[in-house]
């Protein structure tokens, strides 16, 4: 048996992403001490200037000191949260923030007279400036090809899928014109040869097997056909083959199907079968129940709704809206499901109207 290595967080990383909890609250918690410390030193020489007998109010200066020792802990304690360039611009921006309030307050505290901190404040935002213009530039090439590769692969998905989808077509068109054709054909000959053998009972009965046989064989081709995609899809669109798929069902089911456009054909088989699936379950553990199918553009996705009045109570995890599931999200879409107990069922789907 393999056994792994636990992981170890670098030396100086305690309080980073992989750091464990206790460390990130440990040094969470020394920032509070320093900062509780240094509240209770600026009232302690609060009160010690007033016991001496006031004057020139000199603990401000000490206040300032302890603000910067705890502007700096704090930049520090977050700054090592993060890696690499993030790192490095926290500590750039953290720190020019600081230094800049250093200076600004040390002029108020000075006087405040003539605005000199205007210049050390420029050079301090030219300095980050550039910093953070070099640091974007040999960023952006790494989006760009990050963001590239993302466009390739989305391209050669759909690419994939529709070639999938139409070779599943072809598939089913050549078992309905082909295999299935000529069982339907070898079908009615075995029917007409049991009509000749009336007189010899025998060999009447073998024909009778063969063609109870046929007619099995033409069932599955069926049912493995309908299981591709139904011809009416590719012919006539979603809505006609959704309300194909409605008046077979066998219970009542209302389609309420407004398409101002096609989708690509792997979107609208994904669309059929989140249907056929959704009205084959409600038919097999809601009997008596009926079903409402509604079918939609919507920001520029296409939303499939099937509800039922059934008992509720689906389980998300079977296999037949599991493989639901990876259809819809293989296309970059969205399956829910919601089944109260007494409550009916509603399966949604939302998938990219591409067109």
């Amino acid at each position: 048996m393999e056994t792994t290595a636990p992981h170890t967080a670098p030396a100086g990383s305690a309080s980073g992403p992989g750091a464990p909890a206790p460390e990130r609250a440990h040094a969470g918690s020394a920032l509070s001490l320093h900062i509780a410390i240094v509240v209770f030193g600026a009232i302690l020489l609060t009160l010690v200037w007033g016991l001496t007998g006031g004057g020139r109010f000199w603990p401000v200066w000490v206040w300032f000191a302890f603000a910067v020792t705890v502007a700096v802990h704090a930049v520090i304690r977050f700054a090592v949260r993060r890696r690499g360039l993030e790192l490095a611009t926290f500590l750039i921006t953290g720190l020019a923030a600081t230094a800049g309030g250093i200076i600004v307050a040390v002029w108020l505290l000075s006087g405040a007279h003539g605005f000199w901190p205007a210049w050390p404040l420029c050079a301090i935002a030219a300095v980050a400036g550039v910093f953070l213009l070099v640091q974007n530039h040999h960023r952006l090439p790494g989006q760009r090809q990050l963001a590239e590769r993302v466009d390739v692969l989305e391209r050669t998905r759909e690419g994939a899928l529709s070639v999938q989808a139409a070779e599943l077509r072809r598939i089913e068109r050549d078992l309905h014109d082909g295999a299935q054709a000529r069982l339907v054909a070898l079908s009615m000959l075995l029917g007409r040869a049991e009509e000749r053998l009336k007189d010899r009972p025998d060999e009447a009965e073998l024909v009778r097997r063969a063609r109870d046989e046929a007619g099995a064989a033409i069932a599955e081709l069926r049912d493995l056909a309908r299981g591709i995609a139904p011809p009416v899809l590719a012919d006539r669109g979603l809505a006609a083959a959704v309300d194909a798929l409605g008046r077979r069902s066998a219970i009542p089911v209302s389609v309420d199907a407004h398409l101002d456009r096609r989708p690509i054909p792997v979107v609208e088989t994904a669309a059929y079968f989140v249907v056929a699936e959704s009205l084959t379950n409600a038919a097999k553990h809601a009997q008596g129940a009926s079903a409402r199918v509604r079918i939609a553009e919507s920001a520029g996705m296409l939303v499939v709704e099937v509800t039922d009045d059934g008992p509720g109570g689906a389980d998300p995890a079977g296999s037949g809206l599991t493989g639901l599931r990876q259809r819809v999200e293989a296309l970059d879409g969205r399956l829910e499901i919601a089944s109260p107990p007494g409550l009916g069922t509603l399966v949604r789907a939302e998938l990219p109207c591409v067109s």
